[in-house]
């Protein structure tokens, strides 16, 4: 169930002035960008108070920019979390987050649906240091427990999933972990703190690619941890050798589109439940996945743990080869054919070609993922004409 947690201003009042400063040098409205590689003290004493903690001041860019904690503390006030680490994108967070936390001999579990790129990671490099990736059935928490071992040291999953939209019952999720004391993480790129807050269920850990929903324009790179500060502090440290951080100038980008973050999602929100319902209806389109529309199979959970369900949907044509799917793709002419998600203009493209084109029909079938398969993120145009579009290219 939803937990009611009471939250002094509303979530655009937070995207908009959420930690920033009354007064800005100069008067300046917007945040300065500070574009310094390195950070001057005034003398001896003020650098020694620096090293020694006493003092909330930047020294070395790597290790953080005077824009990044202004972006941090919004991001850590709209996922109501204690604090936030910025990464130099999605990615970043995560193989930050996983190299910091787990050692050689370490276990982790993830179900199953997830990105592609998280999944080759964890796969493919994670167990060249001696790290064991353990995969269950998305959303089935009686299997992920009894994949825990002593060894098992973080839960992953992502909710909703990419490109199924599955979503994780996030109470339990958090259960099991606290229950076997091992942290959890939940990827809620799909979902951002607009439609559901995992920190509130009990999550330890909250990533974010903030390249979609809150930069929302495609013009940026970025990743996000939100957590409590203890669970961050090594996080931050570790970032510090991985040299993972945001240039200022995406750092204020990535702020800008957070002032509009909330009135953007609501009309993502809208477009995406009136797209998917058309497409649900629609005589040659076979399945929609979307976890706003009945038919979903964790319609239920997300319904109960989600105030919306975002832009992004994926479903099939019927009874259609991977090149007749590609001649509908094709034949849209609002969506753009491209990767990503979450910004102001819709894309569309087929995982088939854009993710999985080297992988054998095999490797696509075990992870879900059939030749006539579209993917759409729905973004801020108006829906009457995005299912104009839609309805023209499928009935050619």
């Amino acid at each position: 169930m939803k937990t009611n947690s009471e939250q002094s201003i509303g979530i655009s009042t937070r995207s908009v002035h959420g930690d920033e400063r009354h007064q800005n040098s100069e008067g300046a409205l917007a945040s300065p960008i500070y574009g310094a590689s390195t950070f001057a003290f005034d003398c001896t004493d003020d650098l020694i108070e620096f090293v020694e903690g006493r003092s909330d001041r930047v020294e070395y860019a790597r290790y953080g920019n005077p824009n990044e904690r202004v972006v941090e503390a919004k991001l850590a006030a709209l996922d109501g979390a204690e604090d936030a680490i910025l990464y130099s994108s999605g990615m970043a967070a995560v193989v930050g987050v996983l190299l910091s936390q787990l050692s050689s001999g370490d276990e982790v579990i993830f179900f199953d649906e997830c990105y592609h790129r998280s999944r080759e990671f964890c796969i493919d490099h994670l167990s060249r240091y001696g790290i064991v990736t353990r995969e269950v059935r998305t959303g089935d928490i009686a299997a992920m427990e009894a994949a825990i071992n002593p060894k098992t040291k973080m839960l992953v999953s992502e909710s909703p999933t990419n490109p199924h939209l599955t979503c994780v019952d996030l109470e339990k999720f958090a259960a099991v972990g606290k229950a076997h004391g091992i942290e959890t993480l939940i990827d809620a790129t799909l979902a951002t703190p607009y439609n559901v807050k995992p920190i509130e269920y009990g999550v330890d850990y909250v990533l974010h690619s903030a390249t979609k929903y809150f930069g929302g324009h495609n013009d940026l790179l970025a990743g996000a941890i939100c957590g409590s500060g203890e669970r961050l502090k090594p996080l931050r440290e570790f970032r510090g050798y991985l040299g993972s951080v945001c240039s200022p100038h995406s750092l204020y980008l990535l702020e800008r589109g957070l002032k509009t973050f909330a009135l953007r999602m609501a009309r993502h929100n809208e477009n995406g439940m009136a797209v998917a319902a058309f497409l649900d209806n629609h005589p040659r389109v076979g399945r929609v996945y979307y976890p706003g529309i009945p038919s979903h199979p964790t319609h239920a959970v997300a319904s109960d743990q989600m105030n919306g369900f975002g832009g992004l949907m994926t479903f099939t044509i019927k009874d259609a080869s991977g090149k007749e799917t590609s001649q509908v793709v094709d034949a849209v002419k609002i969506p753009r054919i491209a990767a990503s998600l979450g910004g102001v203009e819709s894309l569309i493209e087929q995982p088939l070609v854009m993710s999985y084109l080297h992988y054998t029909p095999e490797q696509r079938q075990a992870v879900g993922i059939d030749d006539n398969m579209i993917r759409l993120s729905c973004g801020i145009e108006d829906s009457a004409d995005l299912i104009a579009d839609l309805d023209q290219a499928l009935n050619r």
